[in-house]
């Protein structure tokens, strides 16, 4: 499914290809773009496409409101650890509840859809047939079964959530750093066009870019999605000599973790891909000190579909433009649920 998913990335990115053409040839040869906005749209059309077929332009419309809601998460994260803080009616948590049962209603609505008007060869079909024998144990009893509607919903919103935005930001930041190296960026449009020449990009030819595949590696290592990862200690355990209950949440910075120079080098705040050049079990002191999509039983499912997309994304843009930092672009991460640039990445975009 996802060989056959690659023709719609591209499909897709030929889009915000033909749109920067337009403005580049509008601007006279040289235009400043800002690119997350681009690729924010581009990502949530792939993602529509992938879960709803032929409903996607409605699919859309709950991008939106999923990045409402992610904007007043933010505000509230430092209470998050608080127990029971997400029911106390603040005027922030009304207005997510408020949100949340506009989601939940669209997405029904295209279920409805879908289920009057029949099979398709999607995400959604896939969620479908799950929910036909799925059952769920509730931590506090024994014969709790979430309802078939709440699990197709919960799903839904996952696929969004984590297929959208964690990819769009990722392309965002590596073009940044592209656009800030730009030996980086003539090494990786070098290897797209030998590997691509004039031929439609295909599965086989996204394995064979090394380069690519490193400088997408580095960017999560600089710049992951998630800040934190979040685990509960299903047992008693003693980790160098911290004594961790059963039942205790541990909260894992993967941000300061990926740049500790102790496991990284003393280059560890630098973008350097070459580290990843023999894989990145030897990319630093310890495998498991490099977690974008999280490690163990709980990593991240859709890792495989967010490295095809940012490979198919980068390498179109790359092969028909140059980037450059802008002269007004502001470096400002910031942490709204996601790692972003808080003001944009405005970049100068030069059609080669």
């Amino acid at each position: 499914m996802l060989k056959a998913m690659i023709n719609l990335m591209v499909d897709s990115a030929k889009i915000v290809i033909s749109s920067w053409e337009s403005k580049v040839e509008r601007d006279g040869g040289v235009s400043e773009i800002k690119v997350d906005e681009d690729l924010q749209n581009l990502s949530a059309d792939v993602i529509a496409k992938a879960c709803f077929g032929s409903n996607y332009i409605e699919a859309k419309e709950i991008f939106t409101k999923l990045r409402d809601i992610q904007r007043l998460m933010s505000t509230i994260f430092a209470y998050a650890g608080i127990p029971g803080f997400r029911y106390i009616p603040i005027r922030t948590n009304r207005e997510i509840w408020k949100i949340e049962k506009e989601i939940d209603r669209k997405i029904m609505k295209l279920i409805k859809q879908r289920l009057d008007h029949g099979e398709e060869k999607d995400l959604l079909q896939m969620i479908l047939e799950g929910a036909n024998s799925y059952e769920e144990k509730d931590r506090f009893t024994t014969n709790y079964v979430a309802s078939r509607e709440r699990f197709i919903i919960d799903n839904c919103k996952n696929i969004f959530s984590a297929g959208h935005e964690t990819t769009s930001i990722t392309a965002s930041w590596c073009l940044m750093l592209l656009a800030s190296n730009q030996v980086w960026q003539d090494r990786v449009r070098a290897e797209v066009l030998q590997v691509c020449g004039n031929d439609p990009l295909n599965a086989t030819m996204l394995r064979s870019m090394d380069t690519l595949n490193m400088v997408i590696q580095e960017t999560l290592r600089l710049y992951p999605p998630s800040a934190f990862v979040n685990r509960e200690a299903t047992e008693d355990i003693n980790i160098n000599g911290f004594q961790i209950p059963k039942g205790m949440n541990i909260q894992i910075p993967i941000a300061v973790m990926q740049q500790d120079p102790e496991l990284w080098g003393s280059d560890a705040h630098k973008f350097n891909p070459e580290r990843f050049s023999n894989g990145v079990i030897r990319a630093s002191k310890f495998p498991q000190a490099y977690t974008p999509f999280g490690i163990g039983p709980r990593v991240c499912v859709g890792q495989h579909l967010a490295m095809t997309e940012l490979k198919v994304i980068l390498s179109l843009i790359l092969i028909n433009f140059q980037f450059s930092i802008s002269s007004t672009y502001c470096h400002s991460p910031v942490f709204h649920m996601l790692i972003e640039s808080h003001h944009g990445v405005l970049l100068k975009v030069t059609k080669i």
